[in-house]
C-alpha cells in the first residue's frame, strides 16, 4: 500500500504525539500553522511536522485527516473542512458524543469517507501505547492499521458502524475522570479535618485505587480543562441512552473550578486542593 500524505487538526500534547507515530508509514504529516499558538508551533516543530499556510492547502495535499481538538471545536473544524473539496479519510477522534460524530459524518459524506476514532490512554511517548479505537468502512480503517503500523499506537476496529468508538471513549473517560475528581474531593475533605495521610493510609491497603495515589489530582487539576468538556459529552450519551446524567454534569462542575490551572505541570496536591476550595 503505497504511503499517504497525512494531515493533523491540530497538533496538541495528544495530536502532536499521534502524528510522529503516523510519520514512520506516512510520505508526510503536514499541519496548518496559521493562526495556531506559540505552544502549537513549537510542539509541531519539535514533531517534525511540515507546517502549511492554510487548511486548504492541507486537505488538498493530505490523503488522511485526523481531528485532534478540544470537544467543543469538533463540529466547527468538520464544517470548515466541508467547505473544501477534500475527498479523502476523515478521522473524527475526539472525546465526543455518538451523536455528534453522526452528525458530523453526515456533514462531510458522501465525499469524504468519515471514520470514527477514540483514543484511549496518554500520549504515545515515553514507552506509553495508548489504543486508537476506530469504527467505520472497512478500506478506510484498513488504511488506518496500516498506517499505525509498528508503532507506539495501537489500533483496534469496532466494526463499521460510526459512534462506536466516540461511545467506548466516553464509556472509559467517565470511569477513569470521574473517579479522579472523586479523589480531589476525598483528600480535600479529609485535609480538611487533618486525616488525608490516614485516609491514603487506608486507601493504600487496596489494590488499584487512585484515593492510595493523590498525586494524580494536581495532574487531573492540569487537564481539567479538556476532562471537564468530555465528561459533558459523556453526560449527553447517558442522557440519550435513558441513563441519569448527574453526576457526570457534577463531576464536570467540579473540574471547572480548575479552569485557570490549564496545563500547569508545576502544580502541587495542595495548590490544586487550595483552588479547589475556592468557588
Amino acid at each position: 500500500m503505497d504511503q499517504p500524505t497525512v494531515g493533523i487538526l491540530h497538533p496538541g500534547s495528544m495530536g502532536a504525539a499521534v502524528a510522529v507515530c503516523a510519520a514512520t508509514n506516512a510520505a508526510d504529516v503536514l499541519w496548518c500553522e496559521t493562526g495556531r499558538s506559540a505552544a502549537s508551533v513549537e510542539r509541531a516543530a519539535q514533531a517534525r511536522l511540515t507546517p502549511v499556510d492554510t487548511l486548504a492547502e492541507l486537505l488538498d495535499r493530505s490523503d488522511i485527516v485526523i481531528s485532534l481538538c478540544p470537544p467543543a471545536s469538533a463540529e466547527e473544524l468538520a464544517r470548515d473542512v466541508a467547505g473544501h473539496r477534500f475527498a479523502g479519510v476523515y478521522v473524527e477522534a475526539n472525546a465526543i458524543n455518538p451523536e455528534r460524530t453522526t452528525r458530523i459524518a453526515a456533514l462531510l459524506e458522501p465525499a469524504v469517507t468519515v471514520v470514527d476514532g477514540g483514543v484511549i490512554g496518554s500520549p504515545p511517548v515515553g514507552g506509553k501505547t495508548p489504543t486508537l479505537y476506530l469504527s467505520g468502512v472497512n478500506d478506510a480503517t484498513e488504511r488506518l492499521e496500516a498506517l499505525f503500523a509498528g508503532t507506539a499506537v495501537r489500533t483496534a476496529v469496532l466494526g463499521t458502524g460510526v459512534g462506536k468508538a466516540s461511545a467506548l471513549k466516553l464509556a472509559y473517560a467517565s470511569f477513569q475522570k470521574t473517579s479522579r475528581v472523586l479523589v480531589a474531593l476525598a483528600v480535600g475533605m479529609a485535609r480538611e479535618h487533618g486525616v488525608d495521610q490516614e485516609l491514603i493510609e487506608v486507601a493504600s491497603r487496596r489494590t488499584d485505587s487512585y484515593l492510595s495515589e493523590p498525586q494524580y489530582v494536581a495532574k487531573t487539576a492540569a487537564r481539567a480543562w479538556r476532562w471537564g468538556p468530555e465528561l459533558e459529552e459523556a453526560a449527553d450519551t447517558l442522557a440519550a441512552a435513558g441513563l441519569p446524567p448527574e453526576m457526570l454534569r457534577a463531576a464536570a462542575s467540579t473540574l471547572a473550578r480548575w479552569h485557570d490551572a490549564k496545563d500547569d505541570s508545576s502544580l502541587t496536591l495542595t495548590d490544586a486542593l487550595d483552588r479547589l476550595a475556592q468557588p
